[in-house]
């Protein structure tokens, strides 16, 4: 990437811009323990050092990733909120009568949805804006879950694809634990972002930004990109 500190700078004028407008007051987002969120808070702290709150929201989670959390917000300073969501997907799961059987995406992309609740509890508290922490590349094939982590208010990292994210968090001094680690949506034990895509980020990221890939990944990602349309818009009207 060209000239990052220039780009850096850019993405923080447009977040405080967006934040402006919409007479609020800073942001709150989710921090998982990934890169992506990481480098989100970073970027959110430099522009409101007293108003970006982050939380730390396991729901039957890897004890790991909250530590990885824990280590970005002691790097940068951040405020944390620490709230614990499993009694709630526990109530919620009893109420709907969800059965073991259910599948772990259904289950997984519950989480998701209490922890987008959530954020959006402490941002109506604050009058803050919800930063969503989904990047190119995810959002290019669907690889989020809709009313869950792409529900938010601004995407500061949203057109940047996944190697550049790497580049952005080298640049902020994200800790090398947390660069270093296989990513992750953290929403059931053993999962991979590149095992559920059946790709490379880095395959991924060549097809998005030169077009270049084997034909297995081209149509992959084609078929991805066109099944996930109705997550990236908004819902289809009815016009009298």
């Amino acid at each position: 990437m060209k000239n990052i500190e220039k780009q850096c700078e850019e993405i923080c004028s447009w977040i405080k811009d967006t934040v402006s407008a919409a007479k609020a007051n800073g942001v709150v987002l989710g921090l998982s323990g990934g890169i992506d969120s990481a480098v989100v808070a970073a970027l959110c702290k430099r522009v409101y050092p007293e108003d970006t709150l982050c939380l730390i929201m396991p729901c039957y989670s890897n004890p790991k990733d909250e530590e990885d959390a824990k280590l970005v917000s002691e790097k940068f300073n951040l405020k944390v909120e620490r709230i614990v969501l499993d009694p709630v997907y526990d109530a919620l799961r009893k109420q709907v009568g969800s059965l073991d059987t259910d599948s772990k995406l259904l289950l997984g992309n519950m989480k998701s949805r209490l922890r987008m609740i959530t954020l959006y509890y402490y941002a109506g508290k604050n009058n803050y804006l919800v930063a969503g922490t989904s990047n190119r590349s995810e959002l290019t094939i669907g690889y989020f879950t809709k009313h869950g982590d792409s529900g938010s208010d601004i995407l500061p990292i949203a057109d940047f694809v996944k190697s550049e994210v790497y580049e952005l968090a080298k640049y902020l001094g994200i800790p090398e634990v947390i660069i270093n680690k296989a990513p992750t949506a953290g929403l059931w034990e053993n999962q991979t972002d590149e095992g559920e895509m059946k790709m490379t980020y880095r395959e991924l990221d060549d097809y998005i930004l030169y077009g270049k890939a084997d034909d297995h990944i081209k149509n992959r990602v084609d078929d991805l990109y066109k099944a996930s349309e109705h997550k990236r818009n908004m819902p289809k009207k009815y016009v009298r």
